[in-house]
């Protein structure tokens, strides 16, 4: 194996290099993530997903490397110039930009002032003036052709394009650059010239018109704004260094390149203008534009984290479980779409009331919902939080239904998914208003199963999400689905297609061969059957059946996170404790007297057994917490209810890196800044709220022409 274990053993402070070696193999051998961290603990000693995720990421990105290193070598040795001490420095090298620089004088150029003037013959000069040791007008003399370059002038200023191309191209030069720019650059931000700064689209970016400060300093959600702001035509942004520090980089690359002990002060001084040359004209623009990138991709990475850890809160979101729904669209002129669905999410009716003005219809419309409740036997509404939701969910209320809970449902992605191919596929005879309800409806019922099907981006719980690179987004998103269905576990005989194609090893091929094997044949009665279904072969078992559950089947371990490898070493337990492993799992004292040691094999250690342990614990319990009712204040119906100073509460719908959005009735999010979330510094606002926490906030400002809400939870503490 390669040197890149142990570069990630170090980088992510791995207690065993082992760790990185073996998950290293486990990917190279086709596992998923999922596998990895819950299914082979004692190969990673005991790594969380979180960490073999980053050895993922870590391996991809440093076997890329190793790719680009092997061009390197291949092209410059193919030009005869590959030394000793630069095939070290090459094969040595483990950051991509340096990398480059060793590369950059061999790189294959566009036309250049340099390559122009090395084609009239003039290198030698340049050799020959980088020297400091001669008159430079006498050795120019030298090269006069009368044609190509027709006087001393031209030699000279042929040479200097050399030189500059030279520092240019320089390591240790663009090195020093880096890092002086690294340390010290400001970002600035002006209005480009010509813009209107009263214009509207102008206008949303007044706070960066004029704007400046280091750019080590400058916060992720800031540089998005204003790279937002650039590629929109309204900004320029640059990099700067105060004056001071300027010279002082002046004086370390006239270091590198002009001779202290220098024989002619002529030839001198050409070099030295060669070096300020090179570095405005050359080296500058390149470092500020590679730190511009790198700033704005550690920006987007933040952006991409912030949505990734958000949707991993939506779908992990507390279930109510299987319960017969009834789901509310609201809606004023059009009406509220009515579903009605069995706990298995089936659709058994739906119809359209028209509760609100303009039709008014009231009294018709609680009779039906009434009528609907007792029918279908519903125990849960749904409501969606859009347009004339707030009256729709009144409505609900005050027709007080014994036993019904009444749970306001975000809608966002709800009209992406009514117009999908998958809700066409499943509701072919139904309009996209139907669809939708239905989806509101499932969400609360099982968020996990429903939102798998809309694509993440659509969800809208990021920050820039339109703005960052969506390959890079779109991986990360996928990531955290698959995750999040392999932590909860499917069950193998109710999974949509759409679902199953996330559990580890599946994919949408298999996913769809189940399905039609579960159609033709009936629920599975075992995990083993799996094996039955067309193209999934034992490689796919392995890594698909533990997060796989099978209600009643005739194993309960098939309804347990238990993976049937482990399945010889619990039936051990289980006879040696003389019961059935069905009452093992049931029997706490039972467990308690196992002693985990004495069934520790080559194939089964420790880790595993107390994982085992643990999953009996929890009886097949959904990790998910449980569903809570919520209740916004009265009176509150939009923005012109809020009043500076009002105590109310709210649903938190979205986290960024700035702060808190909360959801407090009014049919507008009002933001809780980072600086007003505690009396105490606040790093990271996730530290403080998750998504769809229930939060207690004040009303500090309300802008109506803006229609922005300004609120506060660290003014409840102080109050």
């Amino acid at each position: 194996m390669s040197f890149i274990p142990e570069l990630i053993a170090r980088q992510l402070s791995l207690s065993s290099l082992s760790q990185a070696e073996n998950t290293i193999r486990l990917l190279d051998d086709g596992c998923t993530v999922p596998f990895i961290s819950r299914y082979r603990k004692e190969a990673t000693g005991g790594l969380d997903e979180v960490a073999v995720e980053r050895i993922r990421e870590l391996y991809g990105k440093y076997s890329e490397l190793e790719k680009r290193k092997t061009t390197v070598l291949q092209t410059i040795g193919q030009q005869g110039k590959l030394t000793p001490e630069l095939e070290a420095s090459i094969t040595e090298c483990w950051d991509a930009a340096v990398l480059e620089d060793l590369y950059l004088p061999y790189k294959p150029k566009r036309r250049t002032r340099g390559s122009m003037a090395r084609d009239k013959g003039l290198e030698p000069l340049a050799a020959m003036i980088m020297r400091q040791d001669a008159e430079p007008n006498g050795l120019a003399a030298r090269f006069v052709n009368g044609t190509e370059v027709p006087d001393v002038a031209a030699a000279l200023q042929g040479a200097s394009d050399i030189m500059a191309e030279w520092v240019g191209e320089s390591a240790a030069a663009r090195d020093a650059v880096r890092r002086t720019f690294s340390s010290h650059a400001v970002i600035s931000s002006k209005i480009g010239r010509g813009i209107d700064p009263k214009e509207t689209e102008a206008a949303n970016y007044s706070d960066y018109h004029d704007w400046s400060e280091p750019l080590r300093r400058c916060a992720g959600h800031r540089l998005m704004a204003m790279a937002r702001g650039e590629k929109a035509g309204i900004l320029r942004l640059s990099l700067v260094l105060e004056p001071a520090r300027e010279d002082t980089l002046a004086d370390r690359l006239e270091h590198i390149f002009v001779r202290r002990d220098a024989r002619n002060r002529e030839a001198a001084a050409l070099v030295r203008a060669a070096v300020a040359d090179g570095y405005k004209r050359l080296i500058k623009p390149s470092i500020e534009t590679e730190l511009l990138g790198v700033a704005k991709e550690r920006a987007e990475e933040e952006a991409i984290r912030m949505f990734a850890e958000n949707l991993r809160q939506l779908l992990l979101a507390a279930p109510l479980g299987q319960k017969n729904i009834l789901a509310l669209d609201p809606g004023f002129r059009t009406g509220c779409k009515v579903v009605c669905l069995d706990r298995q999410g089936n659709l058994l009716h739906h119809e359209t009331i028209y509760p609100h003005a303009p039709q008014n219809r009231r009294a018709e419309a609680a009779a039906t919902i009434e009528e609907l409740v007792r029918r279908y036997a519903i125990e849960a509404v749904a409501v969606g939080n859009g347009t004339a939701g707030r009256e729709t969910e009144r409505l609900v209320r005050e027709l007080d239904l014994p036993g019904v809970g009444i749970y306001m449902v975000s809608e966002d992605g709800a009209s992406v998914y009514s117009a999908s191919a998958v809700a066409r596929e499943e509701f072919p005879d139904c309009d996209v208003t139907v669809r939708g309800s239905v989806s509101i409806g499932r969400r609360l019922m099982d968020p996990l199963a429903e939102l798998v099907k809309i694509e993440p981006k659509s969800i809208g719980v990021g920050q820039y999400q339109h703005d960052v690179d969506q390959t890079k987004l779109k991986k990360s998103l996928d990531t955290v689905v698959e995750s999040c269905v392999n932590r909860v576990g499917v069950n193998l005989n109710t999974a949509s297609k759409h679902l199953l194609t996330y559990v580890s090893g599946l994919g949408s091929v298999l996913a769809a061969n189940i399905v039609a094997y579960r159609t033709e044949n009936g629920a599975f009665r075992s995990r083993n059957e799996l094996l039955h279904v067309p193209r999934l072969g034992t490689k796919a078992f392995e890594q698909a059946a533990g997060f796989l559950r099978i209600e009643g089947a005739l194993d309960p371990l098939d309804n347990t996170a238990v993976h049937p490898e482990s399945y010889p070493v619990v039936r051990k337990m289980a006879a040696d404790q003389g019961v059935t492993v069905g009452e093992l799992i049931k029997n706490e004292t039972l467990r308690q007297k196992i002693n985990l040691n004495h069934y520790v094999t080559k194939g089964v250690g420790i880790q595993t057994l107390t994982q085992i342990m643990n999953e009996f614990s929890k009886e097949g319990r959904d990790p998910r917490t449980e569903k809570q009712d919520f209740q916004f204040a009265e009176g509150i119906h939009s923005i012109n209810d809020l009043q500076e100073g009002m105590v109310l509460p709210g649903i938190v719908t979205n986290i960024t890196s700035f702060g808190a959005f909360v959801d407090v009735g009014a049919k507008q999010d009002g933001l809780v800044h980072i600086s007003q979330m505690a009396n105490k510094f606040v790093q990271n606002p996730a530290d403080i709220v998750s998504l769809n926490q229930p939060v207690k906030v004040k009303v500090m400002e309300v802008d109506l022409d803006r229609k922005r809400i300004s609120l506060s939870m660290k003014a409840l503490l102080n109050d």
